[in-house]
Formats: C-alpha cells, sequence, structure tokens
C-alpha cells in the first residue's frame, strides 16, 4: 500500500513538472519579439479579461479572422494574428451553443488592434438557464433567444492600446 502511494505520488510530481507555466507569453515580450507589424500588414489582438469574483459570465470561444482559427480564447488568455491592411470580420463561436458572434472592420497598414472579448447577453440567459433546467432549459432558453440581435456567444469590444496593454499584462497567450 505504501509502495503504491509512494509510486502514485511520485509519478505525479513528475507530471507536475510538465505543466507549462506561461514563461515568454505574456504580450510585452510577445510584442518586443515581433515588432511592429510588416509593411502592407496590420495586428489583430483578441483577449479575454480574467474572471472576476464568481461571475460564471464567460465564454469559450474559438475566435477566427477571416475564416481562419487564430486560437480558443479562454478567461485570461489571447491570441493574435497579422493580416493585410483593409476589411476584416471576427468570428467566435463555442461548442455546444446555437449561433456565432460576427463584428466587421477595417485595418490600416502597421496598425494593432485589440477587441476584448465577453460573453454575450444570449450566451449568459441560456447559460443560466441551463444550470437551473437542464438540458431542457437549454432547449427552451435557446429557442427564446433565437431572435436576439447578437445570435453568438461572446461580444467584441474594441479597445484602445493603453487600456488593451494594461489588461493584457495580466493574461496568457492563448493555446
Amino acid at each position: 500500500m505504501f509502495r503504491g502511494c509512494a509510486a502514485l505520488l511520485a509519478g505525479g510530481l513528475l507530471l507536475s513538472g510538465c505543466m507549462s507555466d506561461g514563461v515568454g507569453t505574456d504580450w510585452a515580450a510577445i510584442s518586443q519579439k515581433l515588432g511592429p507589424p510588416k509593411a502592407g500588414q496590420s495586428r489583430v489582438v483578441v483577449l479575454q479579461e480574467k474572471r472576476k469574483g464568481l461571475s460564471m459570465a464567460l465564454c469559450v470561444c474559438e475566435v477566427k479572422l477571416d475564416g481562419i482559427p487564430i486560437g480558443k480564447v479562454t478567461v485570461g488568455t489571447y491570441a493574435y494574428a497579422d493580416r493585410p491592411a483593409g476589411r476584416h470580420q471576427l468570428m467566435a463561436s463555442e461548442a455546444l451553443f446555437p449561433g456565432d458572434t460576427t463584428r466587421d472592420f477595417a485595418t490600416e497598414t502597421g496598425r494593432t488592434y485589440f477587441f476584448l472579448v465577453r460573453s454575450s447577453e444570449r450566451h449568459d440567459s441560456v447559460t443560466g438557464v441551463t444550470m437551473v433546467a437542464g438540458l431542457a432549459g437549454a432547449l427552451v432558453a435557446s429557442a427564446a433567444t433565437a431572435g436576439s440581435t447578437n445570435p453568438g456567444p461572446a461580444e467584441f469590444f474594441p479597445l484602445d492600446e493603453p487600456t488593451a496593454r494594461t489588461t493584457l499584462a495580466e493574461l496568457q497567450l492563448a493555446q
């Protein structure tokens, strides 16, 4: 019995050493390494703040830029991509959520654009009812909120650079 517990503990300690501490994934280090966007390019950064208190208003969103995945943005993470300057579309989707969020915007060469992701009102409604009434509640809430102006799980809010950099200082790069 003691040997089994000791072996289990040793295995757990070995495996815990494999976890990343996120060093090198903070925005300041990455933006310094990357430098400004290349000629003719712009950079788009999508971030989600850390959770505040016991709030369940969070979104585990797969974010796409012009239909190409840039990362799964969860609480306390960010993702970024460089694209040619011009018209673009951000899209957020979440597994098992009935609908996608989109935002169209235009970029200028050499600039970085920051977007904060927050869960949408529809997402919060469906999640709340699901927690209380289970799967049947999720179906009813999905049908009841189907006419929402934003059918998806998230909202994209543009951020100015100083605010974004302050928020990004606490976040890690999405996987």
